[in-house]
C-alpha cells in the first residue's frame, strides 16, 4: 500500500503500535493540522482517530476479499493543543459480521485528553481489482 499520496502522509501521522483490536498512532501539531488560529483543527482529530479505527478494522478482517470504511464517527474535543504531538489509542468495543465499534482517545505528551471519539466501521467485500493492490 502507497500511503505517499494519502492523508496519513499529509497529516503526518504514523503508527506506532498494532494488534488484534488495539492501535496507537501519532500526529503532529503544526502548520498542517492546525485551524486558523493556531490550535490543534477538530478536523484532524477525527481523521486521527477515524485512521486508528480503519487501521485496526482491517487488521481484523480477512483482508484477501474484506475491507473496512467508516460508516459514522462522533468527536468531544476535550483541551486545546498548539504544537508538539497527539497520541491516539483505539481499542475495539464491538466485532461484528458486519460492523465494528471503536473507541480512540486522542492524548498530549503529557497524558492530557485532548479529544475522545467513537467510530463505527463497516465490513464490506472487497472487488478483485482493490484486493490486488
Amino acid at each position: 500500500m502507497n500511503l505517499e499520496k494519502t492523508l496519513m502522509n499529509s497529516l503526518g501521522i504514523e503508527i506506532k503500535e498494532l494488534g488484534k483490536g488495539k492501535v496507537i498512532a501519532t500526529m503532529p501539531v503544526d502548520e498542517r493540522t492546525w485551524q486558523p488560529f493556531g490550535l490543534l483543527h477538530g478536523g484532524a482529530s477525527v481523521a486521527l482517530a477515524e485512521t486508528v479505527a480503519s487501521v485496526g478494522g482491517f487488521e481484523l478482517v480477512n483482508q484477501s476479499d474484506e475491507a473496512v470504511v467508516g460508516l459514522e464517527i462522533n468527536a468531544n474535543h476535550i483541551r486545546g493543543k498548539r504544537n508538539g504531538y497527539v497520541t491516539a489509542e483505539g481499542n475495539i468495543l464491538h466485532r461484528g459480521k458486519s460492523t465494528m465499534v471503536w473507541d480512540i482517545k486522542i492524548r498530549d505528551e503529557e497524558e492530557n485528553l485532548i479529544c475522545v471519539s467513537r467510530c463505527t466501521l463497516a465490513v464490506i467485500k472487497r472487488k478483485k481489482e482493490q484486493a490486488d493492490q
